[in-house]
């Protein structure tokens, strides 16, 4: 199901929970709403569908990856990005990372590692920082 976007501030501020296996609809809506706005998005985060769960959904060189729970555990090469956001009006600058790698759950909620690096990594770290409440 397509959801409308969340642009309360104070709801998008606050630290997601984490995600089960009972989360596997909200991710599958998470998706539906990401295809509807392909043409402006290239990842969301559960928080921006009004639904307050570690999911993120993304777009992984041209095609949709899920993640539960994810996690960065090792970063590197800093650099300073400029973002934007559909719940948030204009563009910000953020820190971001060069290359990440992040720990997190299949929709098996089996524990995977991968490293990703690029405009595929500022995605995920833009997408994890909902995650945590943190606004760009």
């Amino acid at each position: 199901m397509i959801r409308d976007i969340m642009r309360d501030e104070a709801f998008l501020s606050q630290k997601a929970e984490p995600a089960g296996p009972e989360d596997l609809p909200a991710a599958q809506d998470l998706l539906d709403t990401l295809a509807a706005h392909k043409d402006a998005c290239v990842g969301m985060a559960a928080n921006m569908t009004g639904v307050s769960k570690r999911i993120i959904a993304f777009d992984n060189d041209g095609k949709y990856m899920v993640m539960f729970n994810p996690e960065i555990i090792k970063k590197s090469e800093p650099y300073e990005a400029e973002e934007g956001c559909l719940s948030l009006p204009g563009v910000r600058k953020a820190r971001r990372w060069k290359s990440i790698k992040v720990q997190y759950q299949n929709e098996r909620f089996q524990t995977r590692f991968k490293t990703f690096t690029g405009w595929t990594a500022q995605i995920i770290q833009h997408e994890i920082d909902h995650c945590e409440g943190v606004l760009i």
